[in-house]
C-alpha cells in the first residue's frame, strides 16, 4: 500500500514509518524539511517529499497515496479550517489518519462523515494510544459486561522517551485549564493536570499519573455507556510531575497564556533531564463493569521496555494499514476500530509485553463490615456500594466552634464555615482497595481517603492518619476515631480529637451527622449534618 506520512520525521512519525516500512509498504516520508526526510526514507529504501500540510498540496497529491497518516500536530492549533487535508484526501479518493489526542479535532471530524462514505473511504482520527489504543483495550475488557461503571486509563512513559516539540506544546496547552470529566452520569469540571494517582505497570515499576483531557473522557461515556471515564498522564521523574502540578495550580488560580519561548524553555529542561530515569514505561487500562458472575474489576496493562514507548502511538495506524479492507468507509474517531488482539499482534516485533486480569470486585465498607453491610438499611447500604465514583447531593448545616484551637483545627482540615442551609456534594472514589472521599460544602472543599486496615478503617487527611472503630449499631454506621498519627508518628490519646459521627436512614433518604470535638478541651471543631440523595446524570 502507498502511503504517505507528514512529519514523517517526528518522534511519533518516524515510528510509524519505520513500522510501515517493516510491513512492505511503500511509504514517502513528508514534511517541510527535505533533509530530515530524505535522511531518514534513505535508511528504509523509502520515498521523501517536501510538503508543508498547511500550504500547496499538489506535489502530495502528485504522488498518488492510496492512504495519507497526519502526524504533524499539536492538533489543537490547526487554525480556522482543520480539517482542510482529511476533506482533500476525501475528495480524491484517499483514507485518511492522523494521531490526534485532541478531545474537540478527534470528535469533530465526524462532520466529514457523509462525504467519506460516498467516496468509499475511511477518515480516521485519534489513531494513537487514545483513543485507538485504549477503546480497543476497553472493547476487548468488557466483553459480555451488562453495564460499565468506570473507564479508567494512564499512559506513563519513562524518561529516556524523546520528546518533540508538538507533545510538549500540547501538554503545555491544556496544564492548569478546567475540562469536563464524566463522572457517575454527570460532567463535572476537573483541572488538568491535577489529582494524582499511583499506579502498578509492573512488579517493581510503579508511576504517578495526573488527570488530562483527552478523547476518551469526551467519547467513551455514550460509545461505551460509561458512567465515568478516566484517564492520568505522568513523567517518570517527579520533579517533572510536580513541576507541571505547579504550573496547573498557578495557572489555574490566575490565568496566563504560554508562548512560544516558555514552549522552548521546558523542552530544553526536558532534555536536560533525559539521562536520568529509565527507558521503561507502559500504558493501563482498567474497567469496572457488571458482568453475569458479578462486578469485575478488569486490567489490562502493556509495559514497553528498551526505549521503544515512542513506537506505540504508532501501533494503531499499523493495524489499520495492515487490512484496511476491514474498516468501514466513513469519518470518525478511532473507537474500537479493531480488536485488541490485532494490537497485541502488532507489537510481537517490539520489547513490550501485554497482560490481562480480572478479579472481583467488592466494595470498602462491604468488605470491612462483612455480614454487618447487610444490616444497614437500604440507603446506607446503596451509599457505600462503591464499584466507580459515586456522586451524592443534598442540603446540610454546619456549626464551628468559636475558641482559638477549634479555629486553627477548622482551617487546617478545611471544614466549612458555620451556616443554617448550604448545598453539599460528596464524591466517593474507589481507589486502589480505598476510596477518596471529596466533600463540597458550597464552594469550599475538603479531602479525605480511607483504607482497610488489620482491624479498623482508617481514614488520612494530608498527613494525619485517624483509625475509626467502624461499626453498625442500631441501624446506623458509626465512626469514632480509636487512634491517630500524624506521618509515621503515632499521637497520644490525649491529642486525638473526639469523634461523635454517624449516618442513618430517615424516610428512606440517606443522612449524616458529624461531630468533632478539639482534644484537650472537648470544644466543638465543627458539627456538620444534612442529608444525601444519588445524583445520577
Amino acid at each position: 500500500m502507498k502511503v504517505v506520512v507528514l512529519g514523517g520525521y517526528g518522534v511519533f512519525g518516524a515510528r510509524l514509518v519505520r513500522l510501515l516500512a517493516r510491513d512492505g509498504h511503500e511509504v514517502i516520508v513528508a514534511g517541510r524539511n527535505l533533509q530530515k526526510a530524505r535522511l531518514l526514507a534513505d535508511g528504509l529504501d523509502a520515498q521523501s517529499l517536501e510538503v508543508d500540510r498547511k500550504g500547496d498540496l499538489t506535489d502530495l497529491w502528485a504522488q498518488h497515496p492510496e492512504a495519507v497518516v497526519d502526524a504533524v500536530g499539536p492538533f489543537h492549533a490547526y487554525g480556522g479550517d482543520p480539517y482542510a487535508l482529511a476533506r482533500a484526501c476525501i475528495s480524491r479518493g484517499i483514507h485518511y489518519l492522523d494521531l490526534a489526542d485532541d478531545p474537540a479535532f478527534c470528535a469533530g471530524i465526524a462532520g466529514l462523515d457523509d462525504g467519506a462514505r460516498s467516496a468509499g473511504v475511511f477518515a480516521l482520527s485519534g489513531v494513537s494510544s487514545v483513543p485507538a489504543l485504549s477503546s480497543a483495550a476497553v472493547a476487548a475488557l468488557a466483553d459480555g459486561a451488562a453495564e460499565i461503571d468506570l473507564i479508567s486509563s494512564a499512559i506513563l512513559p519513562g524518561n529516556r522517551a524523546p520528546r518533540g516539540e508538538a507533545v510538549v506544546r500540547s501538554i503545555l496547552h491544556q496544564c492548569g485549564l478546567d475540562f469536563d470529566l464524566p463522572v457517575d452520569g454527570a460532567m463535572v469540571p476537573v483541572r488538568s493536570w491535577s489529582r494524582p494517582q499511583r499506579f502498578e505497570l509492573d512488579e517493581g515499576m510503579t508511576r504517578s499519573g495526573w488527570m488530562i483531557a483527552v478523547p476518551d473522557q469526551r467519547l467513551f461515556g455514550t460509545a461505551f455507556v460509561a458512567r465515568t471515564v478516566l484517564f492520568r498522564a505522568g513523567m517518570e521523574l517527579g520533579v517533572m510531575n510536580w513541576s507541571l502540578a505547579a504550573l496547573s495550580w498557578l495557572r489555574g488560580r490566575i490565568g496566563f497564556g504560554i508562548g512560544r519561548h516558555f514552549i522552548r524553555l521546558i523542552l530544553w529542561l526536558a532534555r536536560l533531564l533525559a539521562p536520568f530515569g529509565t527507558d521503561q514505561g507502559g500504558m493501563i487500562v482498567e474497567v469496572v463493569a457488571r458482568f453475569p458472575d458479578g462486578w469485575r474489576r478488569c486490567r489490562w496493562r502493556m509495559v514497553v521496555k528498551a526505549g521503544e514507548g515512542p513506537f506505540i502511538p504508532a501501533v494503531a495506524a499499523r493495524v489499520i494499514l495492515r487490512n484496511p479492507a476491514a474498516i468501514a468507509p466513513g469519518a470518525r474517531p478511532a473507537i474500537a476500530a479493531f480488536p485488541l488482539q490485532a494490537a497485541e499482534a502488532a507489537v510481537t516485533d517490539l520489547a513490550v509485553t501485554t497482560h490481562r486480569e480480572s478479579v472481583q470486585v467488592t466494595p470498602l465498607f462491604q468488605r470491612f463490615l462483612g455480614a454487618e453491610f447487610d444490616a444497614l438499611p437500604p440507603s446506607l447500604r446503596a451509599a457505600h456500594l462503591v464499584y466507580g465514583p459515586r456522586r451524592w447531593v443534598g442540603r446540610a448545616s454546619v456549626t464551628r466552634g468559636g475558641s482559638v484551637l477549634s479555629r486553627l483545627i477548622g482551617a487546617l482540615f478545611r471544614f466549612p464555615q458555620a451556616t443554617n442551609d448550604i448545598a453539599v456534594q460528596v464524591t466517593m472514589t474507589p481507589v486502589n482497595e480505598g476510596e477518596v472521599w471529596e466533600r463540597r460544602f458550597g464552594e469550599q472543599i475538603f479531602r479525605s481517603e480511607l483504607r482497610q486496615s488489620d482491624t479498623y478503617m482508617t481514614e488520612r487527611f494530608g498527613p494525619f492518619t485517624f483509625a475509626l472503630g467502624l461499626h453498625v449499631r442500631g441501624g446506623q454506621l458509626h465512626y469514632p476515631v480509636r487512634s491517630g498519627r500524624l506521618g509515621p508518628v503515632r499521637l497520644p490519646k490525649w491529642l486525638l480529637p473526639q469523634s461523635i459521627a454517624h449516618e442513618y436512614e430517615a424516610d428512606g433518604r440517606f443522612h449524616f451527622d458529624v461531630a468533632l470535638k478539639a482534644p484537650l478541651t472537648g470544644a466543638l471543631i465543627v458539627h456538620y449534618k444534612g442529608r444525601l440523595t444519588r445524583e445520577c446524570g
